[in-house]
């Protein structure tokens, strides 16, 4: 029996969410390990609709333990209300069943700040996109030995030491840039008015994590975003703040690296991507806008509009490569339903030679071509299929063209939002 980690194969919205629940219910234990509330993913369970950030997807299922694990950046106020909105929906969240790692770094009002003040100090091409949630400056503070983690929330002296170094720096960032200062006793008053409650959900997570691994429980580790927009393998600068392959599943949980087992990449049908940054088959034409209607290619966490275009093999072959991946849930197929014909980029043109990867250089990715593959598209619905026979042969046919050109196995297909509209190929637990 393996244990399973699911991460995006491109620049993250591939469906993350739908995926995660519905392995969630072989799971024992689900487990977040990297990103912050930047993240989102939306779960369709018997016509109800829950929208995550931070809260690992198997907290909608009875019975099983949800993580937020060391490499999350955790806004605790957006945690708190995160947890009572989904209260409201009627499922049961108490320190039994959410645990936070003790040692995860936390958000803070000043990394908002700072976030909005730099990207406004950018200009033009120059803008990240940020979603100004203060992601970006609190991974900078954990590197650079200045957080604020979950644990010093219990030592009220300590806590006001670090909060006032960190504000010496950040606050002379903030002059410098034009913006307001942050009260730093402003902070620690808020931070112990809600010390209390995000402590009875803190527990050392690594030891929990190797019990439940001696025990042969099964655990499921979620990603957020893609392996496009991973700091080190994305299209860089215009990335996350963290690492996204599914190697970062061990050091974002605290287990070893034979803890993770199969890597099962999420893979959209098409491309989409938020935000900015190099997008070689993005399109800027009607096919391109009805793919966002007909996929509401639209943010979880921002509600920003998502660009979109055809399928790129070369991205999700390098993603493949360089995460490890052993399979994909390939999703949102029946959003290409209707197409005379559907385009696949095989490769890229760049300075008039043909390449089969997606160079480092951030001049080199904004200047690639896609070498594209026609293929015929079908006119049936794949919406609610459930098995290949219910799939239009063409429908087939593009899914097997697709396996070739990424060199990987499609493990699971989705054909809508809803849970049990999935095609299983291959159990990822097995």
């Amino acid at each position: 029996m393996s244990n399973v980690a699911v991460i995006g194969s491109q620049w993250g919205d591939e469906g993350k969410g739908k995926i995660v629940d519905w392995l969630s219910n072989r799971a024992d234990v689900v487990v977040r390990f990297q990103g912050g509330h930047n993240a989102g993913h939306t779960l369709v369970i018997d016509g109800v609709e829950y929208k995550l950030h931070l809260l690992p997807s198997g907290i909608v299922r009875k019975g099983k333990i949800s993580v937020i694990g060391n490499g999350v950046v955790v806004d605790p106020w957006a945690l708190l209300s995160e947890i009572d909105i989904v209260k409201k929906l009627g499922v049961d969240i108490n320190p039994d069943n959410l645990i936070i790692s003790e040692n995860a770094h936390l958000i803070l009002p000043v990394h908002q700040a700072v976030d909005h003040a730099f990207e406004a100090a950018r200009s033009g091409n120059n803008k990240i996109g940020t979603t100004g949630r203060g992601i970006g400056p609190a991974y900078e503070d954990k590197v650079a030995r200045r957080g604020i983690r979950i644990c010093d929330l219990a030592y009220p002296e300590i806590l006001k030491e670090k909060l006032e170094s960190l504000m010496l720096h950040h606050n002379a960032l903030l002059r410098g840039l034009g913006a307001d200062v942050i009260d730093v006793n402003e902070v620690y008053d808020k931070l112990c008015n809600i010390s209390d409650v995000i402590l009875s959900y803190a527990k050392v997570s690594w030891k929990i994590l190797d019990e439940a691994r001696k025990t042969q429980k099964k655990i499921l580790f979620e990603g957020a975003q893609g392996v496009m927009l991973d700091v080190d393998h994305g299209t860089y600068p215009f990335v996350t703040s963290s690492n996204t392959v599914a190697g970062q599943a061990a050091a974002g949980s605290g287990v070893g690296a034979r803890t993770v087992g199969y890597v099962l990449g999420i893979t959209k049908a098409y491309t989409t991507r938020v935000g900015t940054g190099p997008f070689p088959t993005e399109l800027f034409d009607d096919i391109g806008e009805s793919l966002g209607v007909r996929g509401h290619e639209f943010g979880t966490t921002t509600g920003r509009k998502r660009r979109c275009g055809w399928f790129d093999a070369v991205a999700v072959r390098q993603a493949v490569r360089v995460a490890g991946i052993d399979g994909i849930s390939l999703t949102k197929l029946d959003v290409l339903d209707g197409y005379d014909e559907i385009k696949i980029c095989v490769a890229y043109e760049l300075n008039s030679k043909r390449i089969d990867y997606l160079p480092a250089s951030q001049v080199e990715q904004a200047a690639v071509k896609p070498v594209y593959e026609t293929v015929s598209g079908w006119k049936e619905s794949t919406r609610g299929a459930r098995s290949w026979a219910e799939l239009p042969a063409e429908a087939v046919k593009y899914v097997r063209r697709v396996e070739e050109l990424i060199e990987t196995p499609v493990a699971m297909l989705s054909t809508s939002p809803e849970r049990d509209d999935t095609i299983l190929v291959h159990d990822p637990f097995r």
